[in-house]
């Protein structure tokens, strides 16, 4: 009797990509450093946090290949070749593009820290090209003293969302403390050739689905703009919308918008 095929060898895990970084390759290997810029086979040591990853929940053997992609570059796949207690090794072609980035740059006031942490992984998922983080009335001084803010935080949970969504480019991230003189100056020219939109739990017009064309999006704390911060982005142009009657949450309110207008 025929010998019944291994379910999973040989499939690409449907989960997640794992990103490879310039300090995986070693500084005197520029064979794997060619190879892999021309799309051809080369092979790869992980270690860490994408060791266990890989191993826990990806559940990696010798032969499985998994998603993997080369930070700021293309994506392909990885062949296990052995996996250890300290090191997995894999066989890997990067022959793919990652996938475009949405022509979106979302303008946000500063959450809370815990909630910016999910913020940041979703914008990575979901392809926002830019993120603009803010201050309003609303947001606590003590906000922007949060180690969340950190460059290294930012980072590791752009990762993660990186990671979720098979991407491979971060988004760009900007923290402007001062809202009105950001506004003065940096406004127009950030939205110029962009249709201007200011998320507002007070508007009557429906958010619009599905736009084509490069966005700029406005989204308040929770509770939203003060009056004479919707007043401010009115003089620049940007259109109140709304999700409907419903209050959300920061975190739900950037996925429904980014869902909806992407």
């Amino acid at each position: 009797m025929a010998s019944r095929p291994r379910p999973d060898r040989g499939r690409l895990h449907p989960v997640n990509l794992i990103l490879l970084f310039d300090e995986d390759f070693n500084e005197h290997d520029d064979a794997a450093r060619r190879a892999c810029d021309a799309g051809e086979e080369f092979k790869v040591e992980l270690r860490g946090r994408r060791l266990d990853h890989a191993r826990d929940v990806l559940r990696a053997t010798p032969g499985r290949e998994l998603l993997v992609g080369r930070l700021g570059g293309r994506v392909g796949r990885g062949v296990v070749v052995s996996i250890e207690p300290a090191k997995l090794v894999l066989r890997v072609r990067l022959d793919a593009e990652p996938p475009p980035k949405l022509p979106l740059t979302l303008l946000l006031s500063l959450p809370r820290p815990k909630t910016l942490r999910r913020v940041l992984q979703a914008v990575a998922t979901m392809g926002v090209a830019r993120l603009v983080l803010l201050n309003s009335w609303r947001v606590e001084k003590s906000f922007w003293k949060s180690p969340a803010l950190a460059p290294a935080a930012l980072r590791a949970e752009l990762l993660l969302g990186l990671e979720q969504g098979r991407d491979t480019v971060l988004p760009q991230v900007d923290t402007k403390r001062l809202l009105v003189p950001f506004a003065r100056r940096e406004l127009d020219p950030l939205a110029a050739g962009t249709r201007r939109l200011l998320a507002d739990p007070g508007a009557t017009t429906p958010c619009p689905r599905a736009l084509a064309g490069p966005i700029t999006l406005a989204l308040g704390p929770e509770g939203g703009f003060i009056d004479r911060e919707l007043d401010l982005f009115a003089r620049h142009a940007f259109e109140p919308i709304t999700l409907g009657p419903r209050p959300l949450r920061v975190e739900q309110a950037v996925a429904a918008l980014i869902g909806r207008i992407g």
